[in-house]
């Protein structure tokens, strides 16, 4: 891994979190908070999931611990302040990765694990997989259960992040 791919990882998060948000806003609060059988219960459990593991893992990364009661811990109930927060947590990702350096993606990764008190050591370019992977991960669940809502999301193909087509249309003009 190689700090292009972090930027675009973290380019990716930020380009879909908002399309997953703009879709939300279709919704209804009592749509958004409805138990429709997701691991977090529901769309606005899941949102709120994916922003406190964002919030753990930054904290990690940044030296900064962000303090938590549990996974399942609800930060926001109101909607606009949980997007807001959002928008402040993928700004501080995307500032983060890209003071990134080769050499800190090849350095360790220590931490206190919230699920056990085990201290744990994993190289920081693993972590940093793991990290933009579980978001991945919790958006699919986001996108099953706006699909079970007849919400249109659009694409969300990696390749089709704005920044790499760009790329890519220039180096073809080249």
């Amino acid at each position: 891994m190689h700090s292009q791919q972090v930027q675009d990882l973290a380019a990716y998060n930020q380009w879909m979190n908002t399309k997953i948000y703009d879709a939300c806003e279709s919704l209804t609060d009592e749509q958004r908070k409805q138990d429709m059988g997701g691991f977090f219960k529901s769309i606005h459990g899941a949102l709120n999931h994916l922003l406190l593991g964002d919030k753990i893992w930054l904290g990690r990364f940044t030296g900064e611990p962000f303090a938590v009661a549990g996974l399942d811990q609800e930060l926001f109930k109101d909607f606009n302040e949980l997007k807001q927060v959002r928008q402040k947590t993928d700004q501080q990702i995307i500032n983060w990765v890209a003071a990134l350096t080769e050499a800190e993606l090849l350095s360790k990764l220590q931490y206190q694990s919230i699920v056990d008190p085990a201290t744990r050591s994993y190289e920081m370019w693993l972590a940093i997989t793991h990290f933009f992977n579980h978001q991945t991960h919790h958006r699919g669940q986001i996108t099953t259960l706006l699909s079970q809502l007849g919400v249109d999301y659009g694409v969300t193909d990696l390749i089709w992040l704005p920044q790499v087509i760009e790329r890519n249309a220039q180096k073809a003009d080249r």
